[in-house]
């Protein structure tokens, strides 16, 4: 079980995402700054507790349009051999002591732990209590057979997908897009998928895919 740890981080979360998304090919915003508020997200448990994972949803409000961006992070201790690419950047934990924070889509932990979710294996943990289940996260699987953790991210500007050698591919979205109404669907020809909720700067509720997986072929 993840332990939500009441302390400070320097820089923030925040801080470290206003640097890091306009980086990013499926960034929607301008040439200046981000204008970065938290508004949501779940978290997932490392059975071996070496890594914290986290999705997070921010709203980006520098534009003409208010953008929930879907940022998957996955927190360590130490350096993360070969994903120099992927790294947010360090923090200063008032507990833990220095963290790596990466684009958890190119973390193996974190992309094992997404299948598991997807599976059934894993609950989805609310993401600022400790030993706190989110029920507004919703996870599906019709597939059949385990899901291999053994995933390639590639990011592109509509997103990241993460593929597997057998050909099954995760799509991740990163520019959240509402449903219109309250069911959540995926989209058809899909095997599985993640749906959560997060807050508009207006302050309601809103609710969408943040993940889909496609068998091998159908992506």
């Amino acid at each position: 079980m993840a332990v939500i740890h009441r302390t400070t981080l320097k820089p923030t979360k925040l801080d470290l995402l206003t640097s890091w998304l306009p980086s990013r090919p499926w960034y929607r915003g301008g040439t200046g700054e981000p204008t970065l508020a938290k508004a949501g997200g779940f978290r997932l448990d490392d059975p071996q507790g070496e890594v914290g994972i986290e999705f997070m949803v921010v709203t980006d409000t520098s534009g003409p349009q208010p953008v929930a961006y879907l940022v998957p992070l996955a927190y360590r201790g130490a350096p993360l051999e070969g994903a120099e690419h992927a790294l947010v950047g360090t923090m200063e934990h008032g507990v833990l002591g220095q963290r790596w924070a990466y684009d958890g889509c190119h973390d193996p932990v974190l992309a094992d732990r997404l299948a598991a979710l997807i599976e059934g294996r894993a609950q989805a943990q609310d993401q600022n209590v400790s030993d706190a289940p989110d029920h507004e996260v919703i996870a599906s699987y019709s597939g059949e057979g385990p899901l291999s953790g053994n995933f390639t991210a590639t990011d592109g500007e509509e997103g990241t997908a993460l593929t597997t050698p057998q050909g099954t591919t995760l799509r991740l979205q990163r520019a959240l897009q509402p449903a219109p109404d309250a069911r959540i669907l995926p989209p058809q020809g899909a095997v599985g998928h993640v749906s959560g909720t997060w807050e508009t700067p207006e302050g309601t509720r809103a609710a969408g895919v943040f993940a889909v997986l496609y068998g091998a072929g159908r992506a």
